[in-house]
């Protein structure tokens, strides 16, 4: 089956296709999705990619393309999604009232979280577009022509937003070696006097 065929199985209702298609770009829209900040700790990425899905099954009759842009197609969905979803958000709270502890006692899981953390820290540097461009391009793997569709840029605006980003980082992460060499060093000569 070509790519074309796919597409057109699943608007003719073929449960096959739709698990190709589900296949191809169902984790990858998980991973994205979890990757952009949410306001709300009741939605998870799982419960905006089904509601993703959902509105993909009930409008594909209007997507032309092969099976490759309807990941773009589908990630534009889901963009949109989490813009409806915050706007829900805002109207309502349904944030946790305290966080709970993880007593997990697994050796190297704190070096884990605080790499985590850092990488947390540092992706909020960056701007709201930027940080989805990376996302899109570099975690989920979607080319910049399908990035450019799920974010509803141009594809010299991600491939800017991307490189930007990336210098961004670099500066983040040589002023972060600078300082923790700078402390390291400071630290290690007042142990030798």
């Amino acid at each position: 089956m070509s790519d074309d065929d796919i597409v057109a199985a699943a608007k003719a209702g073929d449960p096959d296709a739709w698990r190709e298609l589900y296949r191809a770009h169902a984790g990858r829209l998980v991973v994205w999705l979890g990757a952009r900040a949410s306001s709300d700790s009741a939605i998870s990425p799982e419960d905006v990619a089904a509601e993703t899905w959902l509105t993909a099954a009930a409008k594909i009759t209007s997507f032309s393309g092969s099976s490759h842009d309807f990941g773009g197609w589908l990630f534009g969905i889901a963009r949109k999604v989490t813009s409806n979803t915050r706007h829900r958000d805002a109207r309502r709270r349904t944030d946790a009232v305290a966080e709970v502890p993880d007593t997990v006692g697994i050796d190297g899981i704190d070096q884990l979280v605080a790499g985590q953390d850092r990488v947390r820290i540092l992706l909020a540097e960056l701007s709201p577009r930027e940080r989805d461009v990376l996302a899109c391009l570099e975690v989920v793997g979607l080319d910049v022509a399908q990035t450019a569709q799920a974010l509803g840029m141009s594809a010299v605006a991600v491939r800017v937003a991307r490189h930007r980003a990336l210098h961004r980082l670099r500066g983040l992460l040589t002023d972060d070696v600078s300082t923790t060499t700078a402390t390291t060093a400071g630290s290690s000569g007042a142990l030798t006097l």
